[in-house]
């Protein structure tokens, strides 16, 4: 498992997760996609702001491998802001490559991609 350096391991201030330490013993935990509905609690909203914010940072526009990042939190973007970068794609892999989409990115955080 790729351990991204210089990532930030968590949201500053809070317990809100973004990588993880070791691969899990018990198996890769597969990303989904979770629905964001309107109701979601503001710091839930701005959890995902941070990570996505980082993910922009750190890579923007290229591919990367999923390697340690949190599979929780990669799911909340998953399959509309971060989407599969290759075919055949498998959910439950620590080298599967993903990558911004841009276009989507900067409607759902116009404040990261303004």
């Amino acid at each position: 498992m790729l351990k991204h350096r210089g990532f930030p391991g968590r949201q500053p201030g809070t317990d809100f997760q973004f990588t993880i330490r070791r691969a899990n013993p018990k198996g890769v935990t597969p990303l989904t996609r979770r629905e964001r509905f309107a109701d979601r609690k503001p710091a839930d909203r701005r959890a995902d702001a941070a990570f996505m914010q980082a993910l922009w940072e750190q890579f923007g526009e290229e591919p990367f491998e999923r390697g340690n990042l949190d599979a929780g939190r990669l799911s909340w973007l998953f399959g509309r802001e971060v989407v599969a970068a290759e075919e055949p794609f498998d959910p439950a892999s620590y080298e599967a490559l993903l990558r911004i989409d841009a276009e989507v990115a900067g409607q759902s955080f116009p404040e990261i991609f303004g």
